[in-house]
């Protein structure tokens, strides 16, 4: 096999990919983001240095997208983190429906910002599990309302974490 065809057997060093070559992609040592996109917040998770636990991180408010990838990338940044995980929202029987183009449209934006890997995680019922988690912990309403994206890029990032993790000791993956 010549040069090239072992660059092109080797897979790309960003943009998005199957959670399977996402891991592969990734730097040893380096952080996770986990993202919810909203239409007008994203929230962001942030797992530690050996991709075991994933934490809520902080909420962006959106605005036009140029801002928000600047802001998310100067995060990256400073966190060191070398690729991120976002929720698809699909719909309860599998199907996309217009907020997984939405996602979609955001993963391609920020894939042309960043050589850093992408993943997507299926998000179904995060956004719920996360309300009733701060229920349960009897949070206010005003409180649910300022934490509730970073928990659901929480709960994103440590599905991923928990796949990717299975995929390295061998099991098989979860239905």
């Amino acid at each position: 096999m010549n040069d090239d065809q072992c660059q092109a057997a080797a897979p790309p060093p960003g943009g998005v990919l199957p959670i399977e070559m996402f891991a592969a992609a990734l730097p040893k040592g380096a952080r996770l983001i986990g993202i919810d996109v909203g239409t007008k917040s994203l929230g962001l998770a942030l797992s530690d240095v050996s991709r075991m636990i994933a934490s809520a991180l902080e909420t962006i408010r959106r605005t036009k997208f140029k801002v928000d990838g600047a802001r998310l990338l100067e995060i990256a940044s400073g966190h060191g983190v070398g690729g991120f995980v976002i929720g698809l929202p699909l719909n309860l029987d599998g199907t996309e429906g217009p907020r997984s183009q939405a996602t979609r449209a955001f993963a391609r934006n920020l894939a042309a910002l960043t050589p850093l890997p992408i993943a997507f995680w299926d998000e179904r019922l995060t956004t719920a599990e996360a309300e009733r988690m701060l229920i349960e912990a009897d949070a206010t309403r005003r409180r649910r309302a300022e934490v509730i994206d970073k928990l659901a890029a929480t709960l994103i990032l440590q599905g991923a974490l928990d796949r990717m993790r299975e995929a390295e000791l061998g099991h098989r993956p979860r239905a």
